[in-house]
């Protein structure tokens, strides 16, 4: 896992006057070192971060301690914003190569591993019962047989609904190969699920199958 950084609640508040400027002009106080930029900078992108890295991850308290990582590097290297208007680009670049060096990690590292993970559960649905729960914990089981790369475009595909180009820009990928990677993942997701009826019509009825 990253190195954990002190804590930066969710909850945290920016002053009423800054919550209304622009990206751009949030960007220029963030690479000024200004107090309030860097709240205002958590509070609008924390969120975003910290759902994408659950859902990649399977795994809440996972994309808790990487959001933290992700915004230690954004403030680290924010002078190094070219384009104060792709702020919120700039720090979803971040999040995926945190998130997928991770998921590299813990691939690399799995026969390690005994602990039965916490998995992410958001179906869209008022309530989950047991059964969801136990799929979804396939789901991830499964995801977690892909590659890193393979893993994160389909999951920025199929679960944050990016588009192949917006992936690509995200991974610094060319399109093509992300539809190579994104297909080489339906379709070992695909043939895995053959196997797996009940898991199969889940995913097929969120949306979410290869």
């Amino acid at each position: 896992m990253p190195t954990h950084r002190s804590h930066i609640p969710l909850a945290l508040v920016a002053p009423a006057d800054r919550r209304a400027v622009t990206d751009g002009e949030l960007a220029r106080g963030l690479m000024a070192g200004d107090t309030w930029a860097i709240t205002e900078t958590w509070h609008r992108f924390a969120p975003m971060v910290q759902i994408m890295a659950a859902r990649a991850m399977g795994s809440e308290s996972d994309a808790e301690d990487l959001t933290q990582e992700v915004f230690h590097r954004v403030f680290r290297k924010a002078k190094t914003l070219r384009d104060p208007d792709s702020l919120r680009s700039f720090v979803f670049s971040f999040a995926v190569r945190v998130v997928k060096s991770e998921l590299r990690n813990r691939r690399a590292r799995a026969w390690l591993s005994f602990r039965e993970p916490e998995m992410f559960v958001d179906l869209g649905a008022e309530t989950i019962d047991v059964e969801s729960r136990d799929l979804l914990r396939r789901f991830y089981a499964l995801l977690d047989r892909l590659p890193a790369r393979d893993r994160m475009v389909f999951a920025l595909r199929r679960l944050e609904r990016m588009t192949v180009e917006e992936i690509a820009a995200s991974m610094e990928l060319s399109p093509s190969t992300v539809k190579r990677s994104l297909n080489r993942a339906s379709t070992r997701l695909s043939h895995w699920l053959e196997s797996d009826l009940g898991l199969a019509g889940l995913l097929q009825g969120k949306g979410w199958n290869a």
